[in-house]
């Protein structure tokens, strides 16, 4: 397998895991692309605080990443797909369990969850899209059965699903099927991961100054006396020259926030 598909991998797992957040509800607490505090504490400051987490570096959590995830589990030795959902199970629910599920659909004893040859010799007898859809649809049913499914469940289902999606194709070498790695902020929010917040100037020099000076205008043009269709249409084509606006901002967002992955 290519060593690249880790850049892609982990281009996808950042776009579902976001940036700082301290979910009630999360038991990992303070986490950060990802990285929880323990994490953190684990493999690069014992004494690291929750402001630690919240300014970790991109490339901090690409190191932890490559060497306590992928390579943990050996995931440059595994097919194309399997690589990436056995990653993303294990950055979600931990590399413990991803390796203990890659062994039980293997048919091999789960008593630890080490990728050993033995497993890899499995993996290699088996198709790369039948252990795909197998880890996959254990980890749907495991994520169900916790106690925090009713909190994050919308957003783990759909993130998932879009593995088993991506995983699928690329186990098929299917490159026309992969879905792009762009941010959804509904995922992010349902997941109880943080989005990156609004840049409140930015959005005031788009939509909301367009809408400001297209309300002043209509105001002026009232107290001219000018005629009320034409009132009606300066309103019409601001409002539409807001929306433009919008989207054009949210555009320019969403580019930004791919380029810094």
């Amino acid at each position: 397998m290519a060593a690249s598909t880790y850049d892609d991998a982990l281009k996808r797992l950042l776009v579902h895991e976001g940036g700082y957040t301290n979910h009630p509800s999360d038991p990992g607490g303070p986490t950060n692309f990802g990285i929880t505090l323990a994490d953190y504490r684990r493999h690069l400051k014992p004494d690291a605080t929750a402001a630690d987490v919240r300014t970790m570096t991109l490339g901090e959590a690409k190191a932890i990443y490559r060497a306590r995830y992928w390579d943990a589990l050996r995931c440059d030795e595994l097919p194309a797909g399997v690589d990436y959902a056995v990653f993303d199970y294990g950055v979600n629910s931990g590399i413990g369990r991803a390796g203990k599920v890659l062994r039980r659909v293997l048919n091999l004893a789960d008593a630890n969850w080490a990728v050993t040859d033995a497993v890899l010799a499995g993996v290699r007898a088996h198709k790369a899209g039948e252990l795909v859809r197998a880890i996959c649809d254990e980890r749907l049913s495991f994520l169900q059965r916790l106690k925090t499914w009713p909190v994050f469940g919308a957003g783990w289902g759909r993130r998932v699903a879009e593995v088993r999606a991506v995983a699928l194709a690329m186990a098929n070498k299917d490159r026309l099927a992969l879905p792009p790695t762009a941010a959804r902020e509904r995922d992010a929010k349902a997941s109880g991961k943080a989005v990156v917040p609004v840049n409140a100037p930015a959005q005031k020099t788009t939509a909301g100054g367009i809408a400001a000076g297209g309300a002043a205008a209509a105001q002026q043009a009232s107290e001219s006396g000018v005629r009320p269709s034409i009132i009606i249409a300066i309103v019409l084509v601001t409002v539409a020259l807001a929306i433009g606006g919008w989207f054009a901002w949210r555009w320019l967002q969403r580019r930004r926030q791919e380029a810094a992955n």
